[in-house]
């Protein structure tokens, strides 16, 4: 969602600012303060004089187990010392105000303590802090989506008093210059039409948490619960945002990929074309058609819409012009001690067709890195979760033209990306699928099970509960073609949600035509009493429209069939994956013709052909398979109607 300052609430801020200024009790960041936290003040991301980065607070979590850096401003060569624990370390101020200390690692502690800051003639006092881990929240508006808009959220707030548990959530900024800091305000919400308290650490309670990311709070709570040390939340996701936004524009820079290329291009492009006043203008004439239009329709003009008068920044400060989020929301809190971070993001990257999965495959693993490097931990636990559904639900009749859907693809990229960190060794990386929690809204409210599904992989890898819990996807091992059937070897038992048949699988032969596929496990034999054995580690895909399959894919739709899931007491899905390379532009057949197009707009075109194609192929299988059941059951359905008529013929 799109967030900004409004201007009235920046003025009441500032007279509140004013009068608690005039009041002398004095902020970590240097200001002062007169009022309770939750009143309209504002907090500059730099103060004057002596002041700490707003990341620093009373009521924070510091991490445990790594070295605490510390910093801030203060005057230029002004000596600074920071006292937490029992430790006292000191620092000066450089000529550009900056300061930053260190402070040896320390074990987890939920016991409140006191950090103070001294300068010359100033010392900032930081109360109820507490020594745990520390996770960021990164993504945008499901992972953003909050516990009081979720199904059972309402359940959750009631019982969120945690005071173990403290929360912050980043403000929104904008721009591609890198932000030093962040402000405390109350942030306007366009989406909401009110103003939302950003900025602040709080303490986790039933009125905190209900603004709080549902994803972030039920992880928090988990690993809480479970790990018995205290949990800090810091929510850094935006609404509307993609997967390039959130990169740093030097990683960028460096991908040498024509999609990545391009993108960079088009965008510097229309940076570079923007004509504020030409906008102003057109802005201008669209506001007096409107009016003009209002008024022969003899409708009020509402109060407070005005002839538009200010010059817009644009696309140079879009929240989505590669870089700017991370430049504004992630570099502000960077170098940060934490635990690690989870992401939900993918919504917004899936109109771009196979163009677009392409360039966020080539991003998303360079993204991750970048925050590790940005909290300087380059093996930082990061867990992924996948693009939840949106849209109607896929089913048998419309399942081939249900598979033409960006976000699908976007979702493989994530699944894909995964694998590559794991295959590559690296175990910090995690993957939770989130499309069986199906909902048509693009906002599932099926949030609270998201949340417990990743924190299944983080109690496992980083709290030593690996024994106890299972967190990784069921997957194949081995891939064979046998006698018109794709055999798939898993890594574990698997079963179909219900205990019923395993839906969500099409194969397709090298004419490229998928068809839904009949999924069994694989017959072994027969045991004593002459039924079929099973080996549940082996499933086996057919279908009589594809007499020579070469490739299945899974779960390939935007809200999918699909229902395999871990068979050992758990709900872990079998992922969106699939063993083919076909660009979606190129199922069921190559499209030609439209090469000189622009991606998006071949992409919307090939969307449309591809549809096409696939609606007929559904359409045929569907009467083929009504044929099959007409020859199948015509001649019992004759004889059946014959004995009816003679029993009624002989009552009479």
């Amino acid at each position: 969602m799109s967030t900004n300052i409004h201007p009235t609430s920046l003025l009441l801020r500032r007279f509140a600012t004013l009068v608690a200024l005039a009041a002398g009790v004095t902020l970590a960041n240097g200001q002062k303060k007169d009022m309770p936290r939750e009143d309209v003040v504002e907090v500059p991301a730099i103060g004057e004089g002596l002041c700490v980065h707003n990341l620093f607070q009373s009521n924070m979590v510091l991490q445990r187990d790594k070295p605490i850096p510390i910093w801030g401003w203060a005057n230029p060569g002004e000596k600074v010392s920071v006292s937490f624990a029992g430790q006292t370390k000191e620092a000066k101020a450089d000529k550009d105000r900056a300061w930053k200390i260190t402070l040896p690692a320390m074990e987890a502690n939920a016991e409140a303590q006191t950090l103070t800051v001294n300068g010359k003639d100033k010392t900032l006092t930081l109360e109820n802090i507490l020594v745990g881990d520390v996770w960021v929240l990164g993504g945008q508006s499901n992972m953003e989506e909050p516990l009081q808009h979720v199904e059972n959220g309402k359940l959750e707030i009631v019982s969120a008093n945690y005071p173990g548990i403290r929360i912050l959530t980043v403000p929104a900024q904008n721009g591609p210059k890198v932000k030093k800091g962040f402000a405390r305000l109350h942030e306007w919400s366009n989406w909401s039409s009110r103003h939302f308290r950003k900025g602040d650490w709080d303490v986790c309670s039933p009125e905190i948490v209900r603004e709080l990311s549902a994803i972030g709070y039920v992880f928090a709570r988990r690993l809480h619960m479970a790990a018995q040390v205290p949990i800090g939340v810091i929510d850094a996701s935006r609404g509307g945002t993609t997967v390039e936004t959130w990169t740093p524009t030097p990683v960028l820079k460096k991908i040498e990929t024509k999609e990545v290329k391009g993108l960079l291009a088009d965008w510097d492009k229309k940076v570079t074309e923007f004509d504020p006043q030409k906008d102003l203008e057109k802005r201008v004439e669209n506001h007096h058609n409107w009016v003009k239009n209002m008024k022969k329709q003899g409708r009020e003009i509402p109060k407070g819409r005005t002839v538009p008068t200010d010059l817009r920044p644009g696309p140079a400060m879009d929240q989505n012009r590669p870089g700017n989020c991370y430049a504004s929301m992630i570099a502000p809190i960077a170098g940060l001690s934490v635990k690690g971070a989870i992401f939900h993001q993918g919504y917004n990257n899936a109109g771009g067709g196979s163009a677009g999965a392409d360039m966020y495959y080539q991003v998303f693993g360079k993204m991750i890195t970048a925050w590790r490097d940005a909290f300087n931990d380059p093996h930082m636990p990061f867990g992924i979760i996948s693009l939840c559904t949106a849209g109607e639900p896929q089913t048998r009749d419309d399942y081939l033209e249900k598979m033409v859907n960006g976000g699908i693809y976007i979702r493989e990229a994530q699944y894909k990306t995964f694998l590559d960190f794991l295959k590559a060794g690296d175990e910090n990386v995690g993957f939770a699928s989130s499309f069986d929690k199906r909902r048509s809204w693009y906002h599932p409210q099926l949030k609270i099970p998201v949340g417990e599904r990743i924190s299944r992989w983080a109690l496992a890898t980083q709290y030593g509960f690996e024994k106890d819990i299972k967190w990784k996807p069921p997957m194949y091992t081995e891939m064979k073609i046998e006698e018109g059937q794709i055999i798939l070897k898993m890594d574990t038992w698997v079963r179909a949600v219900t205990n019923g048949p395993i839906e969500g699988f099409a194969i397709a032969g090298k004419d490229r035509r998928f068809q839904p596929a009949e999924a069994e496990w694989l017959v072994t034999g027969k045991d004593q009493h002459n039924r079929p054995k099973h080996d549940r580690r082996v499933i086996a895909l057919s279908s009589p429209h594809v007499p020579e399959p070469l490739h299945f894919r899974y779960a390939w739709g935007r809200n999918p069939m699909g229902n395999l899931q871990s068979a050992d007491h758990n709900d872990l899905p079998f992922a969106t994956q699939r063993s083919d390379d076909w660009r979606m532009e190129n199922v069921p057949v190559k499209l030609t013709g439209f090469d000189d197009l622009p991606p998006k707009d071949f992409a919307r075109r090939a969307n449309h052909e591809s549809k096409k194609a696939l609606q007929l192929d559904d359409l045929g299988r569907r009467l083929k398979e009504a044929q099959t059941l007409i020859d199948e059951h015509k001649e019992k359905y004759e004889q059946d109607r014959a004995a009816e008529r003679k029993r009624a013929e002989e009552k009479k």
